[in-house]
């Protein structure tokens, strides 16, 4: 048995071509193939109207990529027509890799999910950010709106198979592990960060600074 590996060239058995690929894995049958469409349908639009939570995917231009979860009451994301959608930004840490990425790189990807629902909605376009005040207001929940959302000109989009929900019995309760003992990310910035704080003094450095505002 060799050691687990510490970098990808410990593996010894890669797939480094689309040939071997293929020929390990297969090829998706024509109907899987066409079911991609590049505008929205009635079908996109009401699963989007459904989903309380998104996954955002950017890349930087050394090619780092970064997947940002959206979240807010189910409709959050406001089709505007079949081809542009609008995402809300709602106070968060300001670190904001998502935008720095899309200010260099406009190409976004991102997948809705619907709790308790197998399959995904996958879109993929190009995205700017947006103040304009007409869509913002639209936006508002709690009688607050955001201050400023992303646009994202829709480029594709289609229909994923549930599978992966159903292997990893993801909306079923009664599969999942306990995970109360778990760190919590005031652990994890003081771990990660090398901080010298405790727990409390970060929770009430991160209040006063408002950085747990939902709205």
């Amino acid at each position: 048995m060799p050691e687990d590996p510490t970098t990808l060239s410990d593996f010894n058995d890669p797939i480094t071509t689309v040939d071997q690929l293929e020929a390990h894995a297969g090829t998706a049958p024509e109907k899987v193939r066409v079911k991609e469409i590049k505008a929205l349908d009635d079908l996109c639009r009401q699963f989007i109207a459904r989903s309380p939570f998104c996954l955002i995917a950017t890349v930087d231009p050394e090619g780092v990529i970064d997947v940002s979860p959206k979240g807010d009451p189910a409709g959050f994301v406001t089709v505007l027509s079949d081809t542009v959608l609008a995402i809300p930004d709602r106070p968060g840490n300001r670190r904001l890799d998502s935008y720095h990425n899309l200010l260099k790189d406009p190409r976004v990807g991102l997948i809705f999910l619907i709790p308790g629902k197998g399959e995904t909605l996958r879109v993929s376009g190009r995205a700017r950010i947006v103040r304009d005040a007409w869509l913002l207001e639209r936006m508002q929940v709690e009688g607050k709106q955001p201050s400023m959302a992303l646009a994202v000109e829709i480029t594709r989009a289609f229909m994923h198979c549930p599978k992966a929900m159903v292997r990893s019995k993801i909306w079923e309760p009664e599969s999942w592990r306990n995970a109360d003992d778990l760190g919590d990310i005031g652990d994890a910035m003081i771990r990660h960060g090398k901080l010298e704080q405790t727990p409390e003094a970060l929770l009430e450095e991160a209040t006063s600074e408002g950085l747990l505002r939902l709205y």
